[in-house]
């Protein structure tokens, strides 16, 4: 049973900065890869950043130059560093580990962007 656990959400200003954080139970190398991904309201899903079990890490253009994917493997833990926050990046955002055709979900926490 794989269980992720999101955190790290809250109200931000524009401009600002808040760090996720997704706590996986066991280890993180099992999976092929993990990622967050975001639904904004009436929105569908939309890909943010993922980080493959060897390191690569791809990027939704919205998110490139601003957020950063990593991770920690002792505490088996994947972060994502959001920058230079925009009301467009309103959303909840979830985290995602995948073993090959099989994905898993955290419950995601709600990021809010606002003056």
């Amino acid at each position: 049973q794989v269980q992720l656990v999101e955190s790290g959400g809250g109200l931000v200003q524009p401009g600002g900065s808040l760090r996720l954080s997704c706590a996986a139970s066991g280890s993180i190398f099992r999976f092929n890869a993990l990622g967050w991904y975001r639904q904004a309201p009436r929105k569908p899903r939309e890909l943010v950043a993922t980080l493959t079990n060897g390191g690569s890490t791809n990027y939704a253009d919205s998110a490139k130059g601003r957020f950063t994917i990593s991770r920690d493997i002792a505490n088996n833990t994947v972060y994502l560093q959001m920058n230079s926050l925009k009301p467009d990046d309103t959303a909840v955002y979830y985290c995602n580990a995948r073993v090959f055709s099989v994905s898993y979900w955290g419950k995601g926490t709600l990021v809010t962007v606002s003056s």
